[in-house]
């Protein structure tokens, strides 16, 4: 059974009613119930708990960590996210959720400074197409999903060509946006999902939540061996030479 980390700043739902409203137990009290009704042993982390709940025991004990930001990318703190970082590269997941884009870890795994696109908070349809159908995160969605109302993200988005797009979005005003793509950072899998603005009620969507699941297995922990870096001694005998 695959551990799942769930993080979220947990601001909006407390003090907007109307986020409130809509996740009273929090985005990641979303996704965590959704979540574990699936095969995963799921866990929460908010930014006011002590080491904003990702302790060295919480990061080493996580295969997969799901990351939604917004208000306090700047509170986030360096030593954490360094600690993040270096399981990711060690072989943790990690699935970065809509304006996480803009989150330290994002920026740090990528080497992008915030990840600028456009955007628009003007209930934007959204229409989310799968354009690489065989990939694992993209099993069964079908051609699309269609959200009736989101945030509208649109591109250029400063981000270094993904390793794979999986999925591109239209909105009603026009605009489209590489809302799906992952990358590999040393040994660990990165997904960025684009939907989820506080909002709106995307990640009651049984759609978006299909896609999550099936994000944190393709970003499971590989189980090869892991590469040996440094000095090295010959596997052969190596003959002198005249």
């Amino acid at each position: 059974m695959l551990n799942v980390t769930i993080w979220n700043e947990y601001l909006h739902e407390i003090n907007n009613a109307k986020v409130a409203e809509i996740y009273p137990t929090g985005i990641h009290g979303a996704l965590a119930e959704a979540l574990g009704r699936e095969d995963f042993n799921v866990q929460t982390a908010t930014l006011e708990q002590p080491e904003h709940g990702l302790t060295e025991e919480v990061l080493n004990a996580t295969d997969v960590l799901i990351w939604w930001g917004h208000l306090a990318h700047d509170r986030v703190e360096d030593a954490i996210v360094e600690k993040v970082y270096q399981r990711v590269l060690a072989g943790m997941g990690l699935i970065v959720l809509h304006s996480g884009h803009a989150s330290k870890i994002f920026s740090k795994l990528l080497g992008t400074p915030t990840g600028q696109l456009k955007w628009r908070e003007a209930d934007d349809k959204e229409r989310i197409w799968v354009v690489n159908p065989a990939h694992p995160i993209a099993a069964g969605i079908g051609e699309y999903i269609e959200l009736p109302k989101e945030e509208m993200y649109g591109e250029h988005f400063h981000i270094p060509a993904p390793d794979e797009l999986v999925m591109i979005s239209w909105f009603e005003g026009g605009e489209v946006f590489r809302s799906g793509v992952t990358y590999s950072r040393g040994r660990g899998k990165i997904f960025y999902f684009r939907p989820g603005h506080e909002t709106y009620p995307t990640y009651h969507n049984p759609q978006i939540q299909r896609v999550i699941a099936s994000g944190i297995r393709w970003a499971a922990p590989s189980t090869a061996a892991a590469p040996i870096y440094g000095h090295t001694a010959p596997l052969e005998k190596i003959q002198p030479k005249a």
